[in-house]
């Protein structure tokens, strides 16, 4: 992979809008070839610039699969969404797509840095600059990121978690996930929240459980708040509450809790993929 490794400023400045996914989803579903003219503005209505902030999205997301000889086709999850949840309304798939992105080392570095590795609960815009600059050099000595790109970054990301009310009610730039409830901001300091659990349905963190590596089938309890891309750091969620959400999955019959002998095992069933868990929530 070489010095594709890492990847930031993808978005050309934008963080992702209302709006975006659904048009980008139903013009490649339309055309595979969509963004090969003009960088698909005209079809999206959109600048090129905002065009190819919505192509590194839908990528960045693993809603499409990009190839020069193919164009740009839908996965299979980008499928479902689009047949289930055109609209991209439903906080399954806010959720599900904040996932996608937040564990994309590869094409969303600093999402995948900030809520994985950022250790602040609460902190200021340059203490959030300097720590993503840190974790990057420590990430690779070889990557030479211009300071720009990284702040570009660290500003969408706030922008982007930051619920539309508290930015401008009547900007239309609002970004869907501000709905999610990760981050708040007051007199410049923000914060990050665990989200309300009335609003995070509980299969994403069965998603996340599966999600992360093939043929696995169970986890240590304590994994889940220190693994990486484990639901504790994706969703903020603190130890209580990520219990809670564990036992609605296994009243659900969909993991099993073993916690004999101090072990704290959570397990589900083999050839279970996240992709299966998704086709399941649009499906039932």
């Amino acid at each position: 992979m070489g010095k594709n490794k890492y990847r930031f400023k993808g978005h050309e400045s934008f963080m992702l809008r209302e709006g975006w996914l659904n048009k980008g989803l139903y013009e490649v579903d339309r055309n595979p070839k969509v963004f090969s003219e003009n960088y698909g503005a005209d079809a999206l209505g959109v600048g090129p610039n905002m065009a190819k902030a919505i192509r590194y999205w839908l990528r960045a997301a693993e809603l499409v699969t990009d190839s020069p000889k193919t164009g740009v086709m839908l996965t299979a999850i980008g499928q479902l969404i689009l047949a289930h949840d055109p609209c991209v309304e439903d906080y399954f798939t806010l959720w599900l797509i904040h996932c996608k992105i937040a564990k994309n080392r590869e094409l969303a570095t600093a999402w995948n840095l900030f809520f994985n590795e950022v250790s602040y609960e609460e902190f200021k815009k340059q203490q959030l600059y300097d720590e993503m600059e840190t974790l990057l050099s420590d990430l690779d000595d070889e990557v030479q990121v211009a300071q720009s790109s990284v702040y570009a970054d660290c500003d969408a990301i706030l922008r982007m978690y930051m619920p539309a009310k508290e930015t401008n009610p009547e900007e239309k730039n609002a970004s869907p996930f501000g709905k999610l409830g990760l981050l708040k901001n007051t007199e410049g300091i923000y914060y990050r929240k665990q989200p309300d659990l009335n609003k995070l349905p509980e299969d994403i963190v069965w998603f996340l459980l599966v999600d992360k590596e093939k043929n696995r089938t169970s986890v240590y309890l304590d994994d889940l708040w220190k693994e990486m891309d484990s639901p504790g750091k994706i969703l903020q969620l603190k130890r209580t509450a990520l219990i809670e959400m564990l036992e609605r999955l296994e009243e659900k019959d969909k993991i099993v809790m073993n916690r004999t002998a101090g072990l704290n095992m959570i397990y589900w069933e083999k050839g279970l993929t996240g992709e299966m868990i998704v086709k399941n929530y649009y499906e039932r």
